[in-house]
């Protein structure tokens, strides 16, 4: 479960940039704020799980 959570987490991540990216070359700035937000969430994830890791050992 714990590496399904971390895989999703990046892959918000690295979807987030990309939005990101994407809204900045075409002047969208609500695109680049939903990249940033999507960026937000998974760092948020990932930084539940490993708190989480951090516990169980």
């Amino acid at each position: 479960m714990a590496k399904e959570e971390k895989a999703r987490a990046k892959k918000e991540q690295v979807r987030g940039k990309a939005k990101e990216a994407m809204g900045r070359m075409a002047g969208n700035e609500r695109m680049t704020a939903e990249g940033k937000a999507e960026q937000k969430k998974g760092d948020a994830r990932q930084a539940k799980e490993k708190g989480k890791d951090t516990f169980k050992h």
